[in-house]
């Protein structure tokens, strides 16, 4: 199911990483030797570059640790596997260059996507409500890829560049903000900083958004979807504003203004493909039946809705049980669950969203050590699954295995050592197998993916106190601390 991680208590605020991150850029900017060394050739409109790449995807990077410790982020496995399928589809036919992609998850309901230089992509779970087809998300999805292949972000930043840091800070803290809290501050913040140069910035943002509607309309059609989707995602969602009044409006919509003549312009270059008529995409029902599970206000409330969906017209009934399984599964209802699954599993036995729905539900019963049996049966077809696997370790700590969740979760994470929700688990589970050591050194890992720089250092001196005359293990800490002190250079210089 889908879990939230906490956000830690020791945190620095976000007004003050961000104006760590525009003080560096500052700095960088009016060093004549360093910004020397970012220029490159553009791949837009404009003649220069402020960045390289290697220097965007170490400012995402950045900027991805300190979102992580702010934003409140869906720690679903599932949803995240799905959400990297499809965006590397995309981005395999996109022109790209950088495929360095990290993506996150907000729970978030509103309307919103977002992406930041150096390949980190967010989407908020709410998009996945709103788009009712797969094409549609997908051209949220692409459009936010196009910013990204056009360098918008560094092409803005050079005209901020031109109107003063001022304006450039103003511009960066706005859209930091902007994605972070989904409200009007990161819009205010923007248009405090920008006061005179408003109309500029605006022109220049409708550029972008006219390129990335461009670009991102043909990588749509390359990847072999819909390319009527991207008008018809549009229309609803300018339909959506005659509705909407202040905060309603959906943040996609503050951050990516539509207009009639937007989509006018969407739907022209649209009909230069030819439409193409796709299959309902399970996959995409199966991850917004998940979304609808998670934004109810109650178990039981979800519970309803899908039985009364059922009863009506869907998309896909089939996905509409599989989110009546999760409901009932997390109302407690195992076994009214489990007969629901099971009008479904027999079609497609080898789903993984059925699998570990299966294994959720004997979990629910009691059957911890069934629940560890199927899943190690399916583990055997895909090893390495991340969403199996992490099911597999949490259904080996529910059986009273400890030990062994340890085993599976350090192999996992040599494999996807940027999950925060795998280090979580894998420092309870240590903490329980009583390796203590293992314990606070897997904290630490959490909490500098979550840009807790203070919280991990203290973790892995806690670690150091402990581990006595092992040496590897003492290096292996030291080396970890460097790493720290390197991030916290990295966040000062920018």
């Amino acid at each position: 199911m889908l879990h939230r991680l906490p956000i830690p208590v020791h945190r620095v605020s976000f007004r003050l990483i961000c104006l760590l991150l525009i003080c560096g850029l500052v700095l960088s900017m009016n060093s004549r030797a360093v910004t020397e060394d970012l220029k490159i050739p553009n791949l837009g409109e404009s003649s220069t570059s402020l960045f390289s790449a290697d220097y965007e995807y170490q400012l995402g990077r950045m900027w991805l640790r300190s979102f992580r410790g702010q934003a409140p982020l869906l720690n679903d496995p599932l949803m995240h596997s799905y959400l990297e399928n499809l965006v590397f589809e995309l981005v395999q036919h996109s022109e790209l260059q950088d495929r360095r992609i990290e993506l996150v998850i907000v729970d978030n309901p509103t309307i919103n996507a977002f992406a930041v230089p150096g390949g980190v992509i967010g989407v908020h779970s709410g998009l996945f409500q709103y788009a009712e087809t797969e094409d549609e998300f997908a051209t949220v999805m692409a459009h936010e890829i196009a910013h990204l292949s056009q360098r918008h972000f560094s092409r803005r930043m050079e005209l901020a560049q031109e109107q003063g840091p001022m304006q450039l800070a103003g511009l960066l803290a706005g859209v930091l903000l902007a994605a972070t809290v989904g409200t009007d501050a990161g819009l205010a913040a923007m248009t405090t900083a920008q006061g005179l140069a408003q109309d500029a910035q605006l022109r220049y943002s409708r550029a972008n958004e006219a390129e990335a509607d461009r670009v991102g309309l043909r990588t749509l059609y390359n990847a072999g979807m819909d390319p009527y989707a991207a008008p018809q995602m549009f229309e609803r969602m300018y339909a959506a504003t005659r509705y909407s009044q202040g905060d309603r409006i959906p943040e996609f919509l503050r951050t990516h203004p539509l207009s009639e003549k937007r989509i006018s312009d969407t739907r022209a270059r649209a009909m230069q493909y030819p439409k193409r008529i796709r299959a309902v995409s399970l996959d995409y029902q199966l991850m917004r039946a998940r979304v609808a599970v998670q934004a109810a206000q109650t178990p039981e409330e979800a519970v309803a809705s899908f039985r009364s969906a059922l009863e009506g017209e869907s998309l896909s009934q089939e996905a509409t049980t599989y989110g009546l399984v999760l409901a009932l599964t997390a109302a407690g209802r195992a076994d009214e669950a489990a007969l629901a699954l099971d009008s479904i599993w027999s079609g497609n036995s080898d789903r993984i969203e059925y699998v570990i729905a299966d294994a959720e539900i004997d979990v629910a019963r009691g059957n911890a050590g069934r629940a560890v049996a199927t899943l190690e049966r399916r583990l055997e077809l895909s090893p390495g699954n991340h969403p199996l696997t992490m099911s597999y370790a949490n259904a080996l700590h529910q059986a009273g295995s400890p030990h062994l969740a340890e085993e599976v979760l350090i192999e996992q994470s040599r494999r996807v050592s940027n999950d925060p929700g795998l280090w979580y688990l894998l420092a309870e589970v240590q903490g329980l197998a009583g390796n203590i050591v293992g314990l606070h050194r897997s904290r630490a890992e959490y909490f500098i993916l979550v840009n807790a720089l203070d919280a991990a250092e203290r973790q892995l001196s806690y670690a150091s106190n402990l581990v006595g005359n092992d040496f590897t293990t003492s290096s292996l800490i030291n080396e970890r601390l460097r790493d720290i002190q390197d991030m916290r250079a990295e966040m000062d210089s920018g």
